[in-house]
């Protein structure tokens, strides 16, 4: 019987450390050890990971998205003042700062408490997870999950919704979500969709029930920030600020316009990257 007793004490200790390391993040982290953290997950283990130096990015290296970059410092403010705020989806055109603006936001706003999660797509099914693990701390935390997309039926479309708007639980007041996407929807659409719409007798048109479904999602998030396209303008104003960030004069910068353009025309897109990237290659090629 003693024998028995001792067998059934180390099956509970065993079976403890088995709870303990498969239960997704468990493990507290230290929040002081950075400002900026990942989430990772390797079989049925899952953590966060800290990110000791984080891309470092600033809202005056930002060009060209004067409303957008005002809007979204301004609900980051709020949040991290302890005020409310809303969830942020950022959609628009590629390489226009969309993911950059909310890294922005980590540097502004960081000093002051603010802590980034970025959270790939697959990641987000662990949502109330790391909703539960902040809940409380003084910290305030944004997940950021950038070109966010779904094709019907991932898991994580479903734990992203409940978590913005509609579980019993509620989400932690100390935690937004930035998400960045090419679509407005975040789920594909398709012409069949359309033929569900119906309409009254005076005319009023109603979306059929995939439609509404898809436009569900991105209506949970309180603050749409839309990015288009730049002009020529713009691309060269925000070309010579990088250029003059990697130590050219304000007269070399203007210099390179044409260069720049052709970089443009070559890669087929005007963007805030495109210029970026043209900086770089340029600098770097007359600096020995």
């Amino acid at each position: 019987m003693a024998r028995l007793g001792g067998l059934l004490d180390q099956a509970e200790r065993v079976l403890g450390r088995l709870e303990q390391t498969l239960a997704p993040g468990l493990a507290t982290p230290d929040w002081e050890a950075a400002s900026a953290f990942r989430w990772r997950r390797r079989g049925s283990q899952a953590w966060l990971q800290p990110v000791p130096q984080p891309a470092v990015m600033r809202f005056t290296d930002l060009q060209g998205i004067d409303e957008q970059k005002a809007r979204l410092e301004r609900n980051t403010r709020q949040f991290v003042a302890g005020r409310p705020a809303n969830n942020v989806l950022l959609t628009g055109a590629r390489g226009t700062g969309k993911s950059s603006l909310v890294k922005a936001c980590l540097h502004a706003f960081a000093s002051k408490g603010l802590r980034l999660i970025e959270m790939d797509k697959a990641d987000l099914v662990d949502l109330p997870e790391l909703v539960d693990m902040v809940r409380g701390r003084r910290e305030r935390f944004i997940v950021f999950s950038d070109d966010l997309s779904f094709d019907q039926g991932e898991p994580g479309y479903k734990a992203l919704k409940s978590v913005l708007d509609g579980s019993v639980a509620g989400t932690a007041d100390n935690l937004l979500i930035y998400a960045t996407s090419n679509r407005r929807h975040l789920l594909p659409e398709y012409m069949h969709e359309n033929l569900e719409a119906t309409h009254s007798e005076s005319g009023e048109v109603h979306p059929g029930e995939g439609t509404e479904e898809k436009v569900s999602l991105s209506d949970r998030f309180g603050l749409w920030l839309s990015f288009y396209p730049f002009d020529q303008e713009h691309y060269l104003r925000i070309a010579e600020h990088w250029l003059q960030v990697f130590g050219l004069s304000e007269q070399q910068a203007r210099a390179a316009h044409a260069e720049a353009l052709l970089w443009a025309l070559e890669r087929g897109s005007r963007s805030g990257r495109i210029a970026w990237q043209f900086a770089r290659d340029y600098c770097g090629r007359r600096r020995k």
